[in-house]
C-alpha cells in the first residue's frame, strides 16, 4: 500500500480506495469517478495520488473544446517528455492516446473538472464508452486507471445514471464529503476545546478549505470568538462572506438560484415540512418538489424521516455555511457592508442560539450515536438514528424526540433501543429533562420495543448535580456533554 503523504490531512478512506483502484493488477483499463462539492480537497487528493504513483493529471477549464484539447496536448507532451505539444485533432484521438499511457504498467490518468469538458463536448461520455468497449485496445492491452473528477454533482452522478453511456463501465464511484465534526475539530486544531470546536462547526461545517478562507486560523478562546466571527465571517472583505450564496450559484444545473434560495431561507427560519415551506413561499406543495430535489442532489439539503411515523419527514439544511448566510448575512447585508458586523452579531444572538446552535447540536447528537457511541451505551447496534414525534393523549399534543436509536431485528423490522434529548444551550440540563424523557419513553409504541429503551441526555452546557447524581445510580441513563461528544463513547 502506498503510504498517504503527510501533506494530506485525514481522508484515510478516500486515499485507500484510490490507491487500491489505481494499483489494481486487474487486466484492462478501468474507470473511476471522484466527485463532491467544491473546496473539499479533491484536487489535492488526486494531485498527490498522481505524484505518488507516477500518473498523469489534466485539469480542464471553462473554455472551448479546441482550447481544452490544446491544453491537454501540452500537458500530455510534458508528461511524456516530448519537446513540442501534441496537437490532438479531436477527443477520440485524445482519449486513445491517454489510455495508451497504461500499456506498460498500472497508471492513474486523471481528468479533473470533467463537467467543463462535457459542457463543451456533450458526446464525450459516448466517446469514452467506445474507447472502453470490451474489445477495445484499452481493455485488451492496457492497465490504465482512468479517473474522472468533478464538482458539478448532478453532472457527475448522471454519468452513471440509467441509460447513460458510461453506466456499468465504472468500478469506482468515490464521493468526497466534508469532514465529520470530530475530524473537523482536529483539522482546525480545536479537538481539545470542544466548545469552540462546536461553535465553529455550527457556523462553517467540515469543508477543509474554509480554514484557509477564514484567515488560516480559528478563534483561540471563547473571549476572542465573537471578534473572530465578525472579522472572518461577517466582514464583506472576507472570502467567507458570500460563500453561502456561491455554493448555490456554482451548480450549473440550477438556472434560477433565487427560487432555490427562497426555499433555503424558509427552511432556515424553521419551516421544515413541505407544506410549511410551500406556505412560506406562497406556492402549492407540488410546485416546490423540483427545487427540493435539486437542493438534495447538490448536498445542501437533506430530508430527515420520522423514526416512528412514515411520510412525516422534515427538511434540514445540511451545509452550515448556507444556514449562516440565510439567517444572518443575507438578511443583514446592508448593515454588514456598512461596518456594523459587531452589532448585528450581538443583536442576532437569539437567532444564532435557536436556529443555528440548537439544531446543529441535535445533528451532532445523532451523529455521535451513529458513529462513535459504544454499543453498551446505546443498548444495541444502531441501524438508524432519527428524530421523531410521539403522540401524547395526556397533553393533547405531539412531543418531539431529538434522538431515536433503532436496531434492526429482522429483514423488515427494527426495535427502539434508546431515545435521547439534546439541549444546545449553555445552561446545564436539570432533572426535569430526565423526567420528560421517561414520560416520552412510555409513549413509544410497544411493538417497536423489546425492552425499555435507554435514556440519553445530551447537553452542551453540562448537567446539574442532582441529575448527575441520579444518572450515576441508573444503568438506563447516559449523560453526554461536549467533552464526551468530541472524545468519548
Amino acid at each position: 500500500m502506498t503510504v498517504k503523504p503527510s501533506r494530506l490531512f485525514g481522508r484515510d478512506h478516500e486515499w485507500s480506495e484510490l490507491v487500491d483502484f489505481a494499483s489494481s493488477a486487474t487486466a484492462g483499463a478501468t474507470l473511476g469517478l471522484v466527485y463532491g462539492r467544491r473546496r473539499q480537497g479533491k484536487t489535492l487528493l488526486l494531485e498527490l495520488l498522481s505524484r505518488e504513483l507516477g500518473g498523469f493529471l489534466f485539469a480542464a477549464t471553462q473554455q472551448t473544446e479546441a482550447m481544452n484539447l490544446a491544453d491537454l496536448g501540452a500537458a500530455y507532451a510534458a508528461h511524456r517528455g516530448l519537446g513540442v505539444p501534441v496537437a490532438f485533432t479531436d477527443w477520440r484521438q485524445a482519449l486513445a492516446e491517454l489510455l495508451r499511457l497504461g500499456e506498460d504498467r498500472q497508471v492513474p490518468v486523471i481528468i479533473d473538472e470533467f463537467p467543463y469538458l462535457t459542457a463543451a463536448t456533450p458526446a464525450l461520455p459516448s466517446y469514452l464508452q467506445q474507447a472502453l468497449s470490451p474489445l477495445s485496445h484499452a481493455k485488451e492491452h492496457t492497465r490504465t486507471r482512468l479517473i474522472l473528477c468533478g464538482s458539478a454533482l448532478t453532472t457527475m452522478t448522471q454519468l452513471l445514471g440509467g441509460g447513460a453511456p458510461l453506466r456499468g463501465r465504472a468500478v469506482l464511484e468515490l464521493v468526497v464529503r466534508p469532514f465529520g465534526y470530530r475530524e473537523a475539530a482536529a483539522f482546525w486544531g480545536l479537538l481539545d476545546r470542544p466548545e469552540l470546536a462546536f461553535r465553529v462547526n455550527a457556523l462553517l461545517g467540515g469543508t477543509p478549505a474554509y480554514l484557509e478562507m477564514s484567515g488560516g486560523v480559528g478563534p483561540s478562546d471563547a473571549r476572542s470568538f465573537d471578534a473572530w466571527v465578525t472579522r472572518r465571517l461577517l466582514n464583506p472583505a472576507s472570502a467567507m462572506f458570500r460563500e453561502g450564496n456561491l455554493l448555490l450559484r456554482e451548480e450549473p444545473t440550477i438556472t434560477d438560484p433565487s427560487s432555490y434560495a427562497a426555499v433555503l431561507s424558509a427552511i432556515s427560519a424553521g419551516r421544515t415540512r413541505r407544506s410549511e415551506i410551500a406556505a412560506a413561499l406562497g406556492r402549492p406543495s407540488t410546485a416546490i418538489a423540483h427545487p427540493l430535489t435539486g437542493l438534495e442532489n447538490i448536498g445542501l439539503l437533506n430530508r430527515v424521516d420520522d423514526a416512528l411515523r412514515s411520510k412525516r419527514g422534515v427538511y434540514r439544511i445540511s451545509e452550515p455555511v448556507v444556514r449562516l448566510h440565510q439567517l444572518i448575512i443575507s438578511r443583514h447585508e446592508p448593515e454588514l457592508i456598512s461596518g456594523r458586523a459587531e452589532r448585528v452579531w450581538q443583536e442576532q444572538a437569539d437567532t444564532v442560539a435557536s436556529r443555528i446552535y440548537g439544531p446543529h447540536f441535535e445533528d451532532l447528537a445523532r451523529a455521535w450515536c451513529r458513529d462513535y457511541a459504544d454499543l453498551r451505551t446505546l443498548g444495541g447496534a444502531p441501524s438508524s438514528v432519527l428524530p421523531a414525534t410521539v403522540a401524547c393523549q395526556e397533553h393533547k399534543q405531539g412531543h418531539e424526540l431529538d434522538v431515536v436509536v433503532q436496531e434492526k431485528t429482522s429483514s423488515d423490522g427494527s426495535s427502539v433501543v434508546a431515545i435521547g434529548e439534546a439541549k444546545g444551550t449553555n445552561s446545564p440540563m436539570n432533572i426535569s429533562e430526565l423526567d420528560r424523557l421517561e414520560h416520552l419513553r412510555a409513549l413509544v409504541p410497544t411493538e417497536r420495543v423489546s425492552r425499555p429503551p435507554k435514556l440519553i441526555l445530551f447537553a452542551r452546557g453540562g448537567f446539574t448535580s442532582d441529575l448527575t447524581h441520579t444518572a450515576a445510580h441508573r444503568e438506563d441513563v447516559e449523560l453526554i456533554d461536549l467533552a464526551r461528544l468530541y472524545s468519548g463513547d
